[in-house]
């Protein structure tokens, strides 16, 4: 079996993962990330070098993961700031052509655009990763199963990327198509256990397909190295507090989903995703007893309703009013009409600050 640290976290304890933009201060264009801001801890590389990725420790509570995200964009800007940077959280920088930015030359990240081609140099988008803690690596799995029929409700409410090389996609969240074609991306195959995980991993490595085991794009994935169930599911989220909601959200799911649920219907899964990505807060989703359409609002009712026990539970349900009412990629849009990119720009850099 694959070496795992299930079990040797608390129980439904955090970690999470912030992919951002590094901009220039005056033109707000994507610019390279200065060596001396990575420390390759809690602020890495990313597969561009106009991006970076902000890292939490294992957190007991979802208010000791935001406290530690707070003090990380607050210390990133300021390293930034020396260098007439700036920093900006979103799905995907409004103006940027993916194609014209430059790969980071670090070995992994060169073989891996190398092996994907223009899949990979149309990766420019970021999203938050949210680790939670489980006991074993069968109750990982079951947990998996039980959470993926809600994550396009997830995708649909966090979509914050309307947006790509200057101009409107047609889609609210145009990072989950970009992830879509990548390798081993969206749903993952439905595995009887942990075990044939294991084998799947382990085959890509044997046969050259992958220098990892962990090169898989999935939306949710078991994360053994780290013990962590690892939803990878929301668009980068523009505010901290909003960051906060949804780390929330996904902890209480987790805690709440069934260790033993068996596999859910991968069919359904993937006419949710393209709706959520699609239209964001205004999809028509199949609810997840899959004999009815609703709303992400009218699903979001039902998850807090479902959730709320462990929230409470976690400490962490004051959370979850954030999401209310929230429509990032609808927000941009008025924006980016009314006022133009430039003004969009300003105010997703200003919007990434607020709070800390």
């Amino acid at each position: 079996m694959v070496p795992h640290r299930f079990g040797q976290s608390p129980p439904f304890s955090v970690g999470l993962e912030e992919e951002l933009f590094v901009v220039d201060g005056e033109t707000l264009e994507p610019a390279p990330v200065p060596a001396g801001v990575l420390d390759g801890v809690r602020f890495k590389a990313e597969l561009f070098t106009s991006m970076l990725e902000l890292n939490s420790s294992v957190c007991s509570d979802v208010g000791e993961a935001m406290g530690e995200l707070a003090r990380l964009r607050t210390e990133a800007r300021r390293r930034l700031n020396a260098h007439g940077l700036e920093l900006a959280a979103v799905g995907t920088w409004p103006t940027a052509v993916a194609e014209e930015q430059e790969v980071t030359a670090e070995k992994p990240l060169l073989r891996f655009a190398e092996y994907a081609g223009s899949s990979a140099r149309r990766q420019h988008c970021a999203g938050l990763h949210v680790h939670v803690g489980v006991t074993s690596p069968e109750e990982c799995m079951g947990r998996l199963e039980a959470v993926l029929p809600w994550l396009p409700v997830l995708l649909a409410l966090s979509a914050n990327s309307p947006y790509s090389a200057g101009a409107e996609t047609g889609l609210a969240s145009t990072r989950a198509e970009l992830l879509a074609l990548l390798p081993r991306s969206a749903a993952p195959p439905a595995f009887t256990d942990f075990e044939a995980w294991a084998r799947f991993a382990e085959t890509l490595v044997e046969l050259g397909l992958a220098d990892d085991l962990m090169r898989l794009w999935w939306d949710v994935r078991p994360h053994p190295r780290l013990g962590t169930l690892e939803v990878r599911m929301p668009d980068q989220p523009t505010r901290l507090a909003v960051t906060g909601a949804f780390a929330a959200l996904v902890q209480a799911l987790v805690a709440t989903a069934d260790p033993t649920a068996p596999p859910t219907d991968r069919g359904l899964y993937a006419q949710n995703r393209w709706a959520a990505a699609r239209f964001g807060a205004a999809a028509g989703l199949v609810h997840p007893e899959g004999e009815r359409l609703a709303t992400p609002r009218e699903l979001l009712g039902e998850l807090l309703e479902l959730v709320g026990p462990a929230a409470r539970r976690l400490g962490a349900v004051e959370r979850l009013g954030e999401l209310d009412g929230l429509d990032q990629a609808g927000t941009q849009l008025e924006v980016g009409r009314r006022e133009g990119l430039r003004r969009l720009c300003e105010r997703l850099v200003a919007l990434t600050y607020d709070g800390i």
